[in-house]
């Protein structure tokens, strides 16, 4: 499984080195295309997982005034 994350900037906001450091701590990888930045599951995981992930990333970016979007597919 892989989740896709989409990220939109504000000029207002925080620095892009700094949530994609960020983003890279959480194990995402930075990719070029329709998405920017991709985690590759170890396993397959149940909806509630990958909600619980999906509050990481929000702490994680919070404060930096971005918005992001999640996708995940198997």
């Amino acid at each position: 499984m892989k989740s896709y994350l989409i990220v939109w900037f504000n000029s207002e906001g925080g620095k892009p080195s700094e949530i994609n450091q960020r983003l890279m701590s959480l194990g995402f990888k930075p990719m070029q295309g329709t998405h920017d930045y991709v985690y590759e599951w170890r396993k397959d995981v149940e909806v509630e997982e990958i909600l619980r992930f999906g509050d990481k990333v929000q702490v994680t970016l919070r404060g930096l005034d971005v918005m992001f979007k999640l996708e995940t597919v198997s």
